[in-house]
């Protein structure tokens, strides 16, 4: 992973939220590799020349591929309420999901129940509870179609391992890159095409609504879905 300083989406006494990387890991793993955790406690290490360890909590986490907004705590108070805010449903998620192929209908609910293969790291939907399955809810709609891709918004109302990839998947919508779940190839860099586009929450200490947004990679495909969204927006 390429070092550098994590982008900034929001700071202040609390919490840090930043631009992940599709590159990044947010906390370490056995591949050893830096994580953005380590990033961000020594850009606020140099920022504030603060001698010594750097608390920095981490109450929620994003696949390695995925990009977009993560959060994290700057305090112990932060951490433990910010983590009961992720936990009890208290963020609303927004994703977006570049995609092959066009879904069944324009807007709709997805409801799965999803198996988990720890050997193989992947999700699977199934038929209904039981053996450890878990249910699976988001909410999606198509915001705009290119010619040989799809971009959809998803609002993720549980937080089951590999949900959005495994529930898509299951519909016949493959994100674009992401070979463990379909996808025809994967993308140069391992990446995928699923980014976390915003988080909005009461502040865990302040008590104000706080809405963060992420814009997608600087990476081609993003920028003409960037390019055209935005185009739609001013009509």
């Amino acid at each position: 992973m390429a070092a550098g300083a994590p982008i900034i989406l929001f700071e202040d006494n609390h919490i840090l939220a930043v631009n992940k990387r599709p590159s990044d890991i947010v906390q370490s793993d056995k591949t050893g590799d830096e994580t953005l955790a380590d990033r961000a406690r020594d850009y606020l290490r140099e920022k504030y020349g603060k001698p010594g360890n750097v608390f920095i909590g981490i109450p929620h986490r994003l696949d390695r591929p995925t990009s977009g907004v993560v959060i994290f705590a700057r305090t112990e108070k932060a951490l433990q309420r910010m983590s009961a805010l992720f936990r009890e449903g208290g963020v609303q998620k927004i994703y977006w999901a570049v995609v092959a192929e066009r879904p069944p209908a324009e807007s709709g609910s997805l409801r799965h129940w999803l198996r988990r293969n720890p050997a193989q790291n992947k999700s699977w939907a199934v038929p209904g509870p039981g053996e450890g399955a878990r249910e699976a809810l988001l909410d999606y709609r198509l915001l705009l179609s290119l010619e040989r891709y799809h971009l959809l918004e998803i609002e993720l109302h549980t937080g089951r391992h590999h949900q959005i990839r495994a529930q898509l998947a299951a519909i016949g919508c493959h994100i674009k890159g992401d070979l463990k779940y379909g996808a025809a190839r994967s993308n140069p860099g391992g990446g995928i095409h699923l980014h976390a586009r915003s988080a909005s929450f009461v502040h865990p200490v302040r008590g104000e609504p706080l809405l963060i947004t992420a814009d997608p990679p600087d990476e081609s495909l993003w920028n003409t879905v960037m390019e055209k969204w935005l185009t739609i927006q001013l009509l």
